[in-house]
């Protein structure tokens, strides 16, 4: 791990642009948010996530996190079907806040194709450079 302006970056993981974190387990793609983007929303209250079976697709939203200060849509960083929901974070949102990269994941899905959609998303040592850019600009 590595802390950029005190944001955690992770490695082993694959990040977009959307600030999703992906982790890549037997062929599936575990999806969360990343340490920047808990910390921006602050206090989160609610998370709607998709149901087992439910399709998604890279850079389109599938779900919706709302804390004290906004609602933000979650965009996939993968193609393909959802096959494992986190229903602790349904009942218990805040462990994104506490845990993003741990118990606060959100969905597992099963890829379309996984070797494309892990191309278009960013490697640990350039998500630590792209965090370094977005704070030096803020």
């Amino acid at each position: 791990m590595v802390n950029v302006e005190g944001y955690e970056v992770l490695e082993g993981l694959y990040y977009s642009r959307e600030w999703m974190w992906v982790k890549v387990e037997n062929g599936r793609a575990r999806v969360g948010v990343t340490d920047y983007a808990q910390k921006q929303m602050r206090e989160i209250v609610f998370a709607e996530l998709p149901r087992v079976g439910a399709d998604v697709r890279r850079g389109e939203p599938f779900g919706t996190l709302e804390s004290v200060k906004a609602v933000s849509d979650l965009i996939s960083p993968v193609s393909g079907r959802v096959v494992e929901v986190n229903d602790r974070v349904s009942e218990r949102p805040e462990l994104i806040n506490e845990d993003p990269y741990g118990e606060g994941w959100l969905i597992v899905v099963e890829p379309t194709n996984l070797q494309e959609d892990l191309s278009a998303l960013m490697t640990f040592e350039q998500a630590v450079e792209w965090y370094r850019e977005v704070a030096r600009k803020s």
